[in-house]
């Protein structure tokens, strides 16, 4: 078995594996066909990817498919929206779900200002959930 490729956190590489993470696990789900639901992941200090994209990703089940789009525009929103300093996605990116220090961390971010969201997550399924996981396996930190 070869080892997976990891990314650095916050780079364009980085939020296409998370984007396919996530629709790889949706098509596994079996969504149903009625269901629409986006969500959008905004770095708040993000810097420009692309013209007029900055660090995040938006994702969507239209219909019962799931997509995604590397980077988001400032005002971007979803039926979830996830705002969200690089440092604290960075932290959070390094923690496995059953690590007590990432819901420690999650709310001192909520308490500080550093991390915001809007919306109900429950929407996508549980199978959402899982995929936190699948990307910590993946995912080295930056330098910054």
């Amino acid at each position: 078995m070869s080892p997976k490729t990891t990314y650095t956190t916050g780079s364009p590489d980085w939020f296409a594996m998370v984007g396919e993470v996530l629709v790889t696990a949706a098509r596994a789900a079996d969504l149903p066909a009625d269901l629409s639901v986006s969500l959008v992941e905004h770095y708040v200090d993000g810097a420009e990817i692309a013209p007029g994209l900055f660090q995040g990703l938006r994702f969507d089940i239209t219909n019962g498919v799931p997509s995604f789009r590397t980077g988001v525009t400032p005002g971007e929103t979803g039926d979830i929206t996830i705002h969200v300093t690089a440092d604290v996605a960075q932290r959070l990116n390094q923690l496995h779900a059953s690590d007590p220090t990432l819901a420690q961390v999650q709310q001192a971010a909520l308490a500080n200002g550093q991390f915001s969201m809007e919306g109900d997550p429950s929407r996508l399924g549980t199978w959402f959930q899982t995929t936190h996981d699948e990307i910590v396996s993946r995912t080295v930190c930056s330098s910054v």
